[in-house]
């Protein structure tokens, strides 16, 4: 599922109900969670954060500038941070499924709308940046608000969107994408911050200052101060003392996880930490993040024990947190802290029990249905591949295997976590469907929008199961793969792999075929039927060979 975060900051602390009516529009955009406002008085600022598609999340982001444009006037605007507009910043974050590129067409499209339809000169900055000066937000918002007037006479600071003019009220607004901050604390068995933080000098990216025999900071023939470099880009850190916990910790701003990774800096620190004679205790992750993030940090310390990675997220999560004492000091609960968790539907198909599942399949509504059981059997098709190679990791008589089999695990999972997905999502499809079937039809007008909304419902409806039979001639593929080499004890179940890989190509096929009569795109249909063609065709001679072969075996 793709996810988008969005954290706009408003220059907007003080006054609750202009803060109000911008979380508001906010809420009321589909399928959009606001995780946080945090406001600031003395910073006359809030820093908003909210989840969701990109699209419905792009559709949030302008609902609240132009709410913001509507009530904040910056003309009177005072505060101690620096601001250039009423929205002041708008970054788009990736949280999963989604590129940086993808997030720049996001920084992009809000950009062009932003100012074509509310007149607010826009820059993009960090990513999106077009200009390679423009990537510091620093230099973007250099002289802030009051440089405005002049910098809308000069050509160089012509806005990417919008008119070069300045507007008084809304003043202008920078938009990027940037990667995930992750806020990370390492606990130390000391309360000396001197100590922590001269740890925490050796790990930033910004290092310490370079001194002499005689501890004096030395300087190059211009008099500028020489540093040494840090052991990690993108770590911001300092050494504190934290009453609270009785204990002096190393606190770090992350700022491309996917660079620096919390578990790789911890094992540095546990290995400097010991070479002064200090004790790492645990750590601690301050607010939510992507379930990415630590996913890799259990894999990291299971691979590191000789142990399969191919595991049910959860318990690789639960491996990061206990490897990385997350829960030293306050209880790590997922459903709090990963931000895809947290905003996961409780009511979902996929979170309901077996027999609930078949209970609602049994009624008399049209959905789930066909769709939703095509991608439930290609989620157990990868689940049973998973579990034939972890049946065969560490036997006695399949070590030559052994990379291939933990491999093949990983991959099992990815397919039945893909899979489960699409069992909502193909229920959801249709549901947009009746919507768009729903809308008013009284005038020309009214047709003709909703002629165009089903269309569009129909199509997306059909890609789903499409992306279903995608993954399950994958999952063919790896049943095949697992069944060759893997535990003789397990065939059979590696038979049901490929069996029920074709079960869902075949399932979601008829998902497929059965929407294409009502759509007039005659070159759509042309397309996705040959696509949809050949990967059932894909799907059952795999399937079969697989079969076949293993029967021969049993």
């Amino acid at each position: 599922m793709k996810l988008v975060e969005c954290v706009p900051n408003f220059s907007e602390g003080r006054d609750h109900k202009i803060l109000e009516a911008i979380a508001e529009v906010i809420r009321n955009v589909k399928n959009i969670t606001l995780l946080d406002v945090d406001p600031g008085a003395d910073t006359n600022r809030t820093v908003f954060t909210f989840v969701g598609d990109p699209d419905n999340v792009v559709e949030a982001a302008f609902q609240a500038i132009k709410k913001a444009a509507e009530l904040i006037d910056m003309s009177k605007h005072t505060g101690a941070h620096a601001r250039m507009g009423a929205t002041d910043v708008c970054p788009f974050i990736p949280v999963s499924d989604m590129t940086m590129d993808e997030c720049v067409e996001l920084a992009n499209k809000l950009g062009k709308r932003v100012g074509e339809e509310l007149e607010i000169p826009v820059y993009l900055y960090e990513y999106a940046a077009t200009k390679p000066e423009w990537q510091n937000l620093a230099q973007v918002r250099k002289g802030e608000y009051e440089a405005l007037p002049k910098k809308m006479e000069d050509p160089y600071w012509k806005p990417d969107y919008g008119p070069q003019k300045f507007n008084a009220k809304s003043g202008a607004t920078a938009i990027s994408a940037r990667e995930f901050l992750i806020a990370y604390n390492i606990n130390l068995n000391t309360r000396d911050k001197n100590k922590a933080h001269d740890i925490a000098l050796s790990i930033r990216e910004a290092g310490r200052y370079k001194r002499d025999e005689n501890k004096k900071i030395m300087k190059d023939e211009s008099g500028n101060k020489l540093r040494v470099p840090g052991l990690f880009k993108n770590c911001k850190a300092v050494g504190w003392y934290i009453d609270e916990y009785n204990r002096a910790q190393i606190s770090m701003n992350l700022t491309n996880y996917k660079i620096t990774p919390a578990h790789v800096v911890l094992e540095k620190v546990r290995e400097i930490a010991g070479e002064k004679g200090l004790q790492v205790t645990g750590s601690e992750l301050v607010g939510l993040l992507p379930k990415e993030a630590l996913i890799e940090a259990g894999k990291f310390y299971l691979k590191k024990m000789g142990e399969s990675a191919g595991l049910p997220e959860k318990m690789i999560m639960e491996t990061a947190i206990q490897s990385m004492g997350l829960d030293e000091l306050a209880p790590f609960e997922l459903d709090k802290k990963v931000i895809e968790y947290s905003i996961a539907d409780k009511n979902a198909l996929v979170n309901m029990t077996l027999s609930d599942f078949a209970d609602e399949l049994s009624t008399d509504s049209e959905a789930p249905g066909g769709g939703s059981v095509a991608a439930l059997c290609s989620a157990v098709s990868g689940a049973l591949s998973a579990m034939v190679s972890n049946l065969t990791a560490d036997k006695k008589g399949y070590e030559d295997v052994q990379s291939e089999v933990r491999e093949i695990a990983e991959t099992g999972q990815r397919i039945k976590e893909r899979s489960l997905d699409a069992i909502d999502k193909d229920t959801q499809a249709f549901y947009d469907m009746m919507d768009a079937m729903r809308l008013p039809r009284k005038t020309d007008e009214q047709k003709e929008y909703r002629k165009e909304m089903m269309e569009a419902a129909t199509k997306s409806a059909i890609m789903v199961p499409l992306e279903t039979m995608e993954i399950a001639v994958e999952a063919a593929n790896l049943s095949e793969k697992i069944g060759k080499i893997g535990n003789k004890n397990a065939l059979s179940d590696a038979g049901v792999a490929a069996i029920t890989a074709n079960a869902a190509a075949k399932s979601a096929y008829l998902n497929v075929k059965i929407n294409m009569g009502s759509i007039e795109d005659k070159e759509f249909v042309k397309e996705i039927m040959a696509k949809a063609d050949a990967l059932a065709k894909e799907a059952n001679e795999k399937s079969l060979s697989v079969e076949e072969e293993i029967i021969g075996k049993l």
